[in-house]
């Protein structure tokens, strides 16, 4: 048993170092094959343990960065996500006594990792398997079947590992086949053309403000933030008025550009409308709203401000970080005086907009920081007609550590997943501009201040996975919770027979 523990704990940090700041993918395979062998065979009541322990060394290592918001945060959730990991164990150990498991237990992994994903308070998707896939061979297929595709693709690979080092003495021909078969499925999408024909282009400027001192305290600095992206966007009018830049037809200011209401602050919105009438164009602004409904609630809005007539259209963020921009059941569990928590004196109220903003005519997909992490918004307003994504986030209390990195993967993924353009404004970084390929055209180095000037394309073709949004996640929970019942009655049925079997006075057949 404890062979299996070890194995499991190298298993989750080798799995952990496959993602940003890290970043090498290959090592998914053989840490998932670590896991599954080191469950199988296991009866329940003993598999939960090495499940639990590589779901500690995996989200203890890949969530580190929590520990910027402080170490009782990155220990509690750190610990209610490796929880998950105790029912994959159990499930993955008992699938791996019934036929076809390698493909069972890939189902397994993909069920867990979209249930942890969603639920409960919008789960944490960060450490999905898809997203550490950039730069690799997987990634292809992402247009075609999405994150949770390739989620179970890599799985697969790794459950499909620990078959073949099972068996690829007893039955070589088949080991190679399976590989044969396995590879050429990985390989299928690199020859398919997913690319759709622009329908258009526009000049895009992002404009990365950067944050004073430690980079880290934006609301203790907002003022100096708000009036470094002025700064940067007057400087932008004036170099294109000397010609020695294109003219954007927009520019995009990241999350908390302004980190109080533009509509209400006179310092604030006097700031915004300098800049919009210097560089004559309209700007996507970052800003903190009051919520007109209910004072106690705040707003995190992308909002379109255009010269001559201020805010107008907007797009408020779909998923608040809870116990970070909102407190669930506030008072009633942990006391809003605690900690941090007194630094969130209102809730965030959660957006539902799935209408693409118009920015200059062009119909755009916003999305706000851990926005870009969840498979709902972008698509939902991709569907809709949006030809371009732009991807607002402050992000400057993770800048030291390895989160900015893992959430701008995860936006070059979208840019494939979605056949999209994609613009990254952060408060300080990593900001860039992406095309539908992931590849970074334009980036800036984090802790300066920087404005990137792109022309990008516009597209109107949907991919097939944006068109299947949030429901192949959906799928393979649904067969997986089948495939429990079925395991645990099996189970259950089978223990009972062996207890009859056993009983005094039992005949026993050989």
């Amino acid at each position: 048993m404890w062979i299996r523990c070890l194995a499991a704990v190298l298993g989750g940090l080798s799995l952990a170092a496959a993602f940003e700041p890290i970043g090498q993918a290959w090592l998914m395979p053989p840490a998932l094959a670590a896991f599954v062998l080191a469950l199988r065979g296991l009866r329940p009541g003993r598999a939960w343990l090495p499940g639990l322990l590589f779901g500690v060394a995996f989200i203890f290592s890949v969530l580190v960065w929590l520990r910027a918001v402080g170490t009782d945060a990155w220990l509690a959730t750190s610990a209610g996500e490796a929880a998950f990991f105790v029912p994959l164990g159990i499930g993955t150990a008992l699938a791996t006594r019934h036929r076809g498991w390698p493909v069972w237990c890939a189902l397994w992994w993909v069920a867990i990792e979209t249930w942890r994903g969603g639920w409960p308070l919008s789960g944490l998707p960060f450490g999905r398997l898809a997203y550490a896939t950039a730069d690799t061979p997987w990634s292809a297929a992402l247009p075609w079947v999405g994150m949770t595709g390739v989620s179970l693709l890599v799985a697969l690979t790794g459950t499909t590992l620990a078959w073949a080092v099972l068996h690829v003495r007893a039955r070589p021909a088949g080991v190679a086949a399976a590989v044969v078969a396995l590879v050429a499925v990985t390989a299928l999408p690199l020859g398919l053309d997913v690319a759709g024909e622009d329908v258009g282009t526009a000049t895009v400027a992002a404009v990365q403000g950067d944050v004073p001192g430690s980079g880290t305290d934006v609301v203790g600095v907002h003022r100096e933030v708000t009036d470094n992206h002025v700064r940067a966007t007057v400087e932008l009018g004036e170099r294109v008025e000397g010609g020695d830049v294109d003219e954007p037809d927009f520019v995009v200011w990241p999350e908390n550009s302004t980190a109080v209401d533009p509509f209400t602050d006179p310092t604030a919105n006097a700031g915004i409308v300098t800049a919009a009438d210097a560089v004559g164009v309209p700007i996507l602004v970052g800003g903190m709203v009051d919520d007109p409904e209910d004072d106690q609630q705040v707003l995190n809005q992308g909002i379109v401000w255009t010269p001559g007539l201020g805010g107008g259209d907007r797009y408020t963020k779909w998923h608040p970080v809870p116990y970070g921009e909102y407190i669930p059941f506030r008072g009633s569990i942990i006391p809003d005086t605690y900690g941090q928590l007194r630094l969130v004196p209102r809730d965030m109220a959660r957006g539902t907009r799935r209408e693409p903003l118009r920015i200059a005519g062009v119909p755009v997909a916003g999305a706000i920081c851990f926005d870009v992490a969840y498979d709902d918004g972008v698509g939902a307003q991709v569907r809709r007609g949006a030809e371009l994504i732009a991807v607002q986030t402050s992000n400057a209390m993770f800048i030291e550590t390895g989160q900015i990195h893992q959430q701008f993967e995860i936006s070059r993924l979208r840019a494939l997943e979605t056949d999209r353009w994609v613009v990254v404004a952060a408060i300080n970084g990593v900001s860039g501009i992406i095309d539908p390929e992931g590849r970074v055209v334009a980036s800036a180095p984090a802790g300066t201040r920087s404005v990137m000037v792109e022309e990008v394309g516009l597209r109107r073709d949907v991919t097939t996975a944006t068109r299947m949004g949030v429901w192949p996640g959906r799928a393979v929970l649904g067969t997986v919770a089948l495939h429990a019942a079925f395991l645990v009655g099996s189970y259950v049925l089978s223990r009972r027979r062996g207890a009859q079997a056993a009983a005094p006075g039992r005949k026993v057949s050989a």
